[in-house]
């Protein structure tokens, strides 16, 4: 190996780089270098200290790999050729054992081809020999911005992978965690975000937690139900008029837009809108500005718009009756949420949390359901969603005389009969997992939980059944 006359004569900057992420102060980031050849390696290990990094050398791939497992490195620079284990086994090694370092390999002119290969393994980036230090001391600071950033994600989403709750939403599906994360990611900005989902998902929640979670937070949200009102009346709502603008209007009256200046405002249910006041609302979004009716002024306007829908977005614009040009410019970040039937492991945290809040409106001492109630309440389809289980569990709290909601408190939609002997209800919209994890709890409740039975029944082997069983337990779904 040649050792780089870039190296040696490689001299101090300010490190600036090195010491800051996005010009925010921070802990030298620690980077472990690893080559074979003792020259090389301290000149690598001179030029980054110098920069400000905190460096470990290792002369080997099993020194090396027995450091990056007791410390937690932002970067490995490894030479591609090392005696042992060489550099892609690192790289491999790394992947596997989950550890999150950026790996920037040194290579021969001869072995790039690997090295190309290596990035597509993972790799950040490659560096050929000689060293170039200019190179290396440009692709470092981008190096660890990205393993900083990908080590605030991870944070993040162990934290959300503890939460049941966010903000008014509850949950703990993999779903509504990933509804947790991109509330987060967009929370502090002010793009425009919309939020498409059944009738009843809770997608003004969703807009509520976005507004609490940003900037604007101590400002008004407010909520504008686009598909409530008439058009006049709904466009008076928006913009408010001037005096004389119309018959009756003796005085003056600011909009919605203009009381929430400062703040968020969310047009629910905006596919519901007229073509023209689409129209007026491109506008607004466009120019920041808008006039009241009858008015000639314009008034500048700072508010953050979060907009919803239960409407198939695509088949409205299809069908134009919803403006593309509008969609596009309200979603610049999209939230789908799901509907109650497909967060099957959700429906009882959220019976037992609206159980709780309303025992304490109604100040009654309900405890919780029997098994009765919970086989119906996970049985059932919820084609109202989370709204519609919240007014069941409502009306059961005022109806039951005991501590424990019964069947008898249920509607009959929901506490009816829905299976007897060897047959079983399935509620139409569901997904495919769900029908066959009902089938196979069903199939083994009427073998009395013998799953070589069951296993027969059902066409499968009994290590097929066994494995869905143990995927079924955890991922957190009782037994219906």
């Amino acid at each position: 190996m040649t050792t780089s006359p870039d190296l040696d004569a490689a001299t101090a900057t300010d490190g600036a780089s090195a010491l800051h992420v996005d010009g925010r102060p921070r802990r030298p980031a620690p980077v472990l270098v690893c080559d074979d050849e003792p020259a090389v390696l301290e000149n690598l290990a001179a030029v980054l200290a110098s920069e400000g990094y905190d460096v470990d050398r290792a002369s080997t791939g099993e020194d090396a790999w027995k450091l990056l497992r007791r410390k937690p490195y932002s970067i490995l620079l490894v030479d591609l050729m090392l005696p042992g284990r060489d550099g892609l086994e690192l790289l491999s090694a790394l992947r596997e054992a989950r550890l999150p370092v950026e790996t920037i390999i040194i290579t021969g002119r001869g072995s790039v081809a690997t090295a190309t290969q290596a990035m597509r393994d993972g790799a950040y980036d490659y560096l050929t020999k000689p060293v170039d230090v200019e190179r290396l001391l440009t692709i470092l600071p981008k190096a660890v911005e990205r393993h900083e950033l990908q080590r605030a994600n991870d944070d993040l989403r162990r934290r959300l992978e503890k939460m049941s709750r966010f903000e008014d939403l509850i949950g703990e599906s993999a779903e509504m965690r990933e509804i947790y994360r991109l509330i987060e990611a967009v929370a502090d900005t002010d793009a425009t975000v919309f939020i498409q989902g059944e009738s009843g998902t809770g997608k003004e929640l969703v807009a509520r937690a976005i507004h609490n979670r940003s900037s604007r937070r101590d400002r008004d949200f407010v909520p504008i139900n686009c598909g409530a009102l008439p058009r006049d009346i709904i466009e008076n709502e928006l913009f408010g008029h001037v005096k004389g603008a119309f018959t009756g209007s003796i005085t003056e009256k600011a909009g919605s837009l203009e009381l929430a200046q400062g703040g968020t405002v969310f047009l629910d249910e905006i596919a519901e809108l007229e073509p023209d006041l689409q129209v007026k609302i491109l506008r607004v979004l466009e120019d920041k500005q808008f006039r009241r009716l009858g008015g000639r002024e314009s008034i500048s306007l700072d508010v953050r718009f979060l907009a919803a829908t239960n409407m198939d977005v695509r088949q409205a614009m299809e069908e134009k009756k919803f403006r593309e040009d509008l969609f596009y410019r309200l979603s610049v970040v999209e939230i789908h949420l799901p509907p109650l039937r497909n967060r099957f492991g959700d429906i009882l945290l959220l019976a037992e949390a609206f159980l709780r809040q309303f025992a304490e409106k109604y100040e009654k001492k309900v405890r919780g359901f029997d098994a009765k109630v919970t086989k119906a309440l996970q049985e059932y389809g919820w084609p109202g969603n989370v709204r519609e289980l919240k007014n069941v569990v409502e009306r059961a709290v005022v109806l039951t005389s005991s501590d424990r909601i019964g069947v008898g408190d249920l509607p009959a939609r929901v506490g009816g009969p829905t299976s007897s002997g060897s047959t079983i209800t399935l509620p139409i919209g569901d997904t495919m997992d769900n029908y066959e994890r009902r089938i196979i709890y069903r199939t083994l409740e009427h073998t009395d939980n013998n799953k070589t039975q069951a296993a027969r029944i059902l066409g499968v082997s009994l290590k097929t059944l066994h494995n869905k069983l143990n995927r079924y337990e955890k991922e957190g779904y009782a037994r219906v």
